[in-house]
């Protein structure tokens, strides 16, 4: 479903825009995405609107790192040393959050939903890698905890057009609304006038 409006107090929540991943995809990949990403970062900082960069990362031990049995085989080596470092495609901010997490939902064993609620936020936008993996287990949570979502169509990214695709088109509209950067940053506007 398209985007219908945002809650005057929204945040942006951009799932492991970060130099790890970035390594994984390439930037043929990740350009266009990662573009759509910044403008919105940008828009959400103009309004003093909550950006909140949220990475993943392990302890120099690895023991918080997943375990769990899966189809699909996990790096045995540790990360290099800039793996949680920001893109700085995203002109990150000192005024941004940013959120360490363990698993692929942002939500779990994190202070996200704290800090959103600490701020009044209600609704999320949505946007990142891996469209389904990250940023779907987010959005479930987030759906869980009651805020309204937005996920930015054409700020995701994943290693598979597939799923990228089934995420989308199927999983999304059951959890919140689905638009691209440029209809949210018209909302935002919207939204803004709405409040005067």
């Amino acid at each position: 479903m398209p985007l219908t409006s945002l809650d005057p107090r929204t945040a942006l929540v951009l799932v492991d825009l970060q130099k790890g991943v970035a390594s994984l995809l390439g930037p043929e990949v990740l350009a266009g995405p990662l573009a759509a990403a910044a403008e919105l970062a940008a828009a959400f900082r103009e309004r003093s609107l909550p950006v909140v960069l949220v990475r993943v990362n392990f302890s120099p031990d690895g023991a918080d790192a997943p375990r769990n049995r899966t189809g699909v085989s996990r790096p045995a080596a540790r990360p290099p040393a800039d793996w949680a470092e920001p893109l700085p495609e995203l002109h990150p901010q000192p005024s941004d959050l940013v959120v360490i997490k363990h698993k692929p939902g942002a939500f779990h064993g994190t202070d996200l939903d704290l800090q959103l609620r600490a701020r009044g936020i209600t609704g999320i936008v949505l946007g990142g890698f891996a469209t389904s993996l990250g940023v779907e287990s987010t959005g479930r949570a987030g759906y869980d905890h009651g805020y309204n979502l937005t996920f930015a169509v054409d700020a995701l990214v994943d290693l598979t057009p597939r799923a990228h695709e089934h995420s989308v088109n199927v999983t999304f509209p059951l959890f919140g609304e689905v638009d691209t950067a440029a209809a949210i940053v018209s909302a935002l506007d919207a939204t803004a006038l709405s409040a005067v």
